[in-house]
């Protein structure tokens, strides 16, 4: 017992005189304290600032197999870590000594946390671990779920705090590293990652990657499988299973005049290079802006470029989100709003004014239809999402609506004015995660004076419901004349005569008749355009929305083949929902039986609690 104490008070003197020593380094790390309601390290503590990652990927037993060594900045004796059903096997210091620890598990959203007890002068942790049973980030792919039939596919979803179901980490936004890695994968595949890539297979499996920007662990990101390379520029390139490799680098072959017309705008891009991976149809996400590597729903590959707007919004997050982050998911509409923003001003730049205006008005039809349907406290810019699961914040408010709101502040001070605050705001703020409240204090500094910030009810655009009357509204010519087609049609039951219309008509005249056709008005259509047999998969998803509705029996087959090859949450929630709207919930959980093994997680959970 005595040399026990003697030892605790030797311990308490070490860490007293070790803690004074970096007195300042905590003061300075306290001023920049964020509080994250969804991450349980502490933000104002030791950090993590580079990670050297060691991983076996075991296909036969859907494990990951690996060892994180991270590099700290030390800060207090306490290292509070996030995880999510990961098996840790052990903690040791940079010496090889093991560090006492604990673990605490608290609910299925947020996992828990690891608590490890850190020695003075502490640079280095490694932790041997392996993830356990359907990690949330997750989703590996049997031989036969695959295009080529040859080789297995696993690929991560992180966002939004799902990094800690594959790696043990801070899992906040607002905390960024640098990283190396070192994975062995099966023979015959090859690995890729948010980090600089290999462009051809390596005979042993082994592939070495390194990332040498700062990035928060939303962007951790891996791929295994049967993929080959194509390049489109020198900076730019496609991956993708061999079967689709060309379709992919036809449709994606105007990114390199995307990245030029976005740094036209708003500076260098500063990631090196920009490539794409091509994910099989389960990918939750349309996109998923890993740096360096986005990963892509071949949803997208409509044959005619007509969906690339999506490529131009995952490439707009290499300036808002990746290289400016949102500091929280509270925050979250700093991350989309400013992207959608770029995403049109990209888009603009390659196809006209009048496709931006078309863009626009679709993104504020899926606004108009969110405020009427969600309730009041969750149509705030600055979210509160204090106890509930971030992807809740994956929507038309922090997209839409945070899009409109520069689109306002752009029209109050003019465009020329406009484009120079934003390329000051990523020059100010590049490799860093910031609130709402930093951008905000930029905006009145660097922007906006007094009377325009009360003029444009800058803080009502934050932090109330709903939207201010001086909202600016989108007016495309060729929409309007949709919105009279449609009318026609409701009319006269006929058909109209289309000629040159863009994958966008179609969408937003079909949309325009949600709740005013019935089946035989359907059916008029499908015989006049062949919907049901589209290979774009924003019309198809659309029109069978409206076959719900009409209960149009003669696309039943293709609804059921679309939702059960398709992972994409965007087109599959809908139309669950739909179809129980529509008293058809048996066939909802037919088709959902049938699809739930192609689901990734994310999308199996997403349509779980519908039927609950």
């Amino acid at each position: 017992m005595k040399n026990m104490q003697l030892y605790a008070a030797l311990m308490v003197i070490l860490c007293s005189h070790y803690s004074c020593i970096n007195a300042d380094k905590n003061k300075r790390s306290q001023m920049n304290t964020i509080e994250d309601p969804h991450s349980f390290a502490d933000l104002s503590g030791t950090r993590l600032t580079h990670l050297e990652w060691d991983a076996v990927i075991d296909f036969d037993h859907r494990k990951i197999k690996a060892r994180a060594q991270w590099t700290l900045d030390y800060v207090k004796d306490t290292l509070i870590l996030d995880e999510n059903g990961l098996r840790i096997l052990s903690i040791k210091d940079q010496d090889g000594h093991l560090l006492p620890f604990e673990e605490h598990e608290v609910d299925s959203v947020r996992g828990g946390w690891i608590k490890v007890l850190l020695q003075p002068k502490v640079q280095k942790i490694e932790i041997e671990y392996e993830t356990m049973d359907r990690p949330a980030a997750l989703q590996w792919l049997e031989v036969s779920q695959t295009m080529g039939r040859r080789y297995p596919i696993l690929f991560t979803q992180s966002q939004a705090i799902l990094a800690r179901s594959w790696l043990p980490c801070m899992d906040s936004p607002s905390i960024r590293f640098t990283y190396n890695a070192r994975v062995k994968v099966p023979p015959g595949s090859l690995a890729l990652m948010s980090a600089s890539n290999p462009q051809q297979k390596s005979p042993d499996g082994v592939y070495s990657f390194s990332m040498t920007q700062p990035i928060p662990s939303y962007l951790m990101a891996l791929a295994v499988g049967d993929f080959e390379f194509r390049a489109i520029s020198e900076r730019t390139g496609i991956y993708a299973e061999p079967e689709m490799v060309y379709s992919a680098h036809y449709e994606f072959a105007e990114v390199e005049r995307m990245i030029q017309a976005a740094e036209n705008l708003y500076g260098s891009y500063l990631w090196d290079r920009y490539d794409l991976l091509v994910l099989p149809p389960s990918f939750p996400f349309g996109g998923m802006e890993n740096p360096r590597l986005t990963f892509v729903t071949p949803t997208i590959l409509a044959g005619d470029r007509s969906l690339v707007s999506l490529v131009a919004h995952e490439l707009a997050h290499s300036w808002s989100g990746n290289l400016v982050t949102n500091a929280t998911w509270n925050d979250f509409w700093l991350n989309e709003g400013f992207t959608v923003y770029i995403e049109l001003r990209i888009m603009e730049q390659l196809y006209g004014r009048e496709f931006h205006e078309m863009l626009a008005q679709l993104s504020f039809t899926k606004l108009e239809e969110a405020l009427r349907t969600l309730p009041a406290d969750q149509t705030l810019l600055k979210a509160r999402l204090e106890g509930k699961n971030p992807d809740d914040a994956v929507g038309p408010i922090a997209y839409d609506k945070g899009y409109f709101f520069l689109r306002t502040v752009e029209r109050k001070v003019g465009r020329k004015a406009f484009d120079e605050f934003l390329k000051n705001y990523f020059e100010t703020f590049k490799f860093q995660s910031i609130t709402t409240e930093d951008f905000l204090k930029f905006l009145r500094k660097n922007l906006l004076k007094k009377r325009e910030w009360e003029e444009l009810e800058v803080d009502r655009w934050i932090y109330e419901p709903g939207l201010p009357e001086n909202v600016f509204r989108p007016s495309s010519t060729r929409f309007s004349m949709i919105e009279g087609i449609c009318a026609s049609f409701i009319t006269t039951k006929r058909p109209p005569i289309t000629k040159n219309w863009s994958a966008h008509e179609y969408i937003y005249f079909l949309q325009n008749l949600r709740g005013r056709v019935d089946y035989n008005m359907v059916h008029l259509l499908d015989s006049a355009f062949d919907f049901t047999k589209s290979r774009n998969s924003e019309i198809l998803a659309v029109w069978l929305l409206l076959c719900i509705e009409a209960k149009y029996t003669p696309a039943y087959k293709t609804l059921e083949a679309f939702m059960t090859t398709t992972g994409r949450r965007k087109f599959i929630i809908p139309l669950y929902q739909e179809l129980i709207k529509q008293n058809q919930k048996n066939q909802a959980k037919e088709i959902f039986l049938k699809a739930q093994n192609n689901y990734h997680p994310i999308t199996y959970n997403s349509v779980a609690v519908l039927f609950d």
